[in-house]
């Protein structure tokens, strides 16, 4: 995008005295007026603050989930019950799902969203900038609301992730306080898409088209439409399981006449576009990386934006796929399978035109790259193993086992947390202003793909051989795999600990300083403005040719 912005707007690093920035900095002399101490926290409205509020809070929760998965591994080490009995065990697997998709994830991209939107179209900050800071101080009573659960009467909600009738219709005032939590989390969600939404529409600056925009930004676009036709969905789901727990509808009781089945189909008609909810984010931070470190334009820009559109809309008509099992019409499964194999079309075009973007580049493979390649491998793994999933016999046959399970962390683990680690890399100089040490980056890239596969492969092997999910204790024919994946996943966790330890808490305090543009082939209005970012940025827009 270089060629696009205005040769009048070259911004550089400042050499004027501290408080005084040049180029987009300029006039920037009254950063004093920032507040400090708790209160430029509590009362943020500075979209780099509630960024970086977000992704500490998704930091946070990734390790308490993290937590809670090596407890869940310790238990399968071996067959028997070792340290849990099943009650609590599937507390802890239910916990695990809740905190990692809307504690970790779902927290980290929207902290990408507010960091580097406003830098990527130019605009001052966030159209929203109130509601963005509530947006935020929703999230910690919800992950409060949850953890106090596991010390409610009969302990947190063990329904699973899905929180399905009738299990979640029984439980203690553990799943009242998921439900709140949930709640919480979605208003959160809905408020922070209206305020991208808006920013994005009304706030690029001149000249730049919404052809003209990086492709992250694009990508968030749509994601937050998504989150809008969506949450919703959730929200009226969970609120009807609450009311048939308290006051005595029957929406979901069989004994009474409802119908749990009619949840299924509400959850996954929020839980599919859920998914691309979260990997949509991840394929725009890729997309920003693999030309930067190609040295070419992004490959065929028109159709990665046309793919992402499509995978959001067919992502509405494919819900029931989660649900071949649940004696659907051979019409119906014909439907939703010949649905779930059209999303791989979209999908494909994205993973083609990376490889495109790549062929005959000049490639680097500095650890934003490193973690992008690794992430179009494995995810394509993910989505093949999805494929598989969408073929209606075949699902009949591995549903609820631990197939399912390793194609969902492929997705999810390989694919946006994999996602997550290739923008921190690639943009932390811009927020920290201190490079990276690239071989601990190294180090924790190679560690990251190697026990990630270690720990998720052995389970298509388990689920094809038919272990079932969500058991505290499994035949003695698993053993040997499940003791792979356990000692795979503590070694992944461990990794994950040195990237806090000795990646983000150096880069934070200190280190080489970064330029303000650190990467020699990225391109964009973000590498523009100083490293680290100043506080306010673009106050007179930039002139996009």
């Amino acid at each position: 995008m270089s060629d696009t912005i205005d040769n009048a707007f070259v911004p550089t690093r400042p050499s004027a005295p501290p408080g005084v920035r040049a180029g987009a900095a300029a006039g920037h002399e009254h950063e004093h007026e920032r507040p400090r101490g708790w209160r430029r926290w509590l009362y943020a409205t500075n979209h780099k603050d509630i960024g970086t509020l977000y992704l500490c809070f998704a930091l946070l929760m990734l390790m308490a989930g993290g937590a809670l998965a090596m407890l869940i591994r310790l238990e399968l080490f071996q067959p028997g019950l070792q340290f849990f009995q099943p009650e609590f065990y599937n507390q802890m697997v239910t916990m695990h799902g809740l905190v990692m998709i809307f504690g970790a994830i779902m927290p980290a991209f929207v902290g990408f969203a507010n960091w580097m939107i406003p830098l990527q179209i130019g605009a001052a900050d966030m159209a929203f900038a109130r509601m963005n800071n509530l947006s935020f101080w929703l999230l910690p009573p919800a992950a409060l609301l949850l953890a106090a659960s596991f010390f409610s009467g009969g302990g947190a909600t063990a329904s699973g992730w899905t929180l399905y009738p009738p299990l979640s219709i029984q439980m203690g005032s553990g799943m009242d306080l998921a439900i709140f939590a949930i709640h919480l989390m979605g208003i959160s969600s809905i408020m922070g898409a209206i305020n991208i939404i808006t920013t994005i529409l009304n706030l690029r600056a001149p000249g730049m088209t919404l052809m003209k925009m990086p492709m992250f930004s694009w990508t968030w676009l749509i994601t937050a439409y998504l989150l809008i036709a969506v949450m919703p969905v959730l929200a009226g789901a969970v609120t009807m399981l609450l009311t048939d727990r308290h006051f005595g509808t029957t929406f979901f009781n069989a004994a009474a006449g409802g119908d749990p089945i009619m949840f299924q189909h509400l959850f996954w008609f929020f839980g599919h576009p859920e998914v691309y909810i979260m990997i949509l984010p991840a394929f725009g931070i890729i997309s920003e990386v693999v030309p930067a470190f190609s040295r070419k334009p992004l490959f065929g820009y028109a159709s990665m934006v046309y793919a992402a559109a499509a995978i959001a809309i067919i992502s509405f008509i494919v819900w029931a796929h989660h649900m071949f099992a649940t004696g659907m019409p051979v019409t119906g499964q014909l439907f939703f399978m010949y649905a779930t194999m059209l999303v791989a079309v979209p999908t494909g075009v994205k993973v083609f035109n990376w490889v495109a973007t790549m062929w005959r580049g000049s490639l680097t493979f500095e650890a934003p790259m490193l973690f992008a390649i690794g992430f179009i491998w494995v995810f394509t793994i993910g989505g093949f193993s999805g494929l598989i999933l969408a073929v209606t016999p075949i699902d009949i046959q591995v549903h609820d086992t631990y197939y399912v399970v390793a194609h969902f962390h492929y997705v999810l683990v390989a694919g946006s947390l994999f996602a997550i680690f290739t923008g921190f890399y690639y943009w932390a100089p811009k927020w920290t202003g201190h490079l990276i040490d690239e071989r601990r980056a190294a180090f924790h890239f190679w560690n990251s793909l190697v026990w990630v596969n270690v720990t998720f492969f052995p389970m298509h092997f388990l689920g094809l051989a038919g272990m079932p999910r969500r058991y505290a204790d499994y035949s003695a024919q698993f053993t040997d795999f499940n003791q792979l994946t356990t000692i795979g996943a503590l070694l992944f966790g461990l990794t994950q600990v040195y990237f806090v330890l000795a990646i983000v808490l150096p880069a934070i305090r200190g280190g080489t300083l970064a330029p303000a543009k650190p990467w020699e082939g990225a391109e964009g209005l973000e590498w523009t403005v100083p490293s680290p970012a100043p506080f306010h940025t673009f106050e007179k827009p930039p002139l996009v040719a």
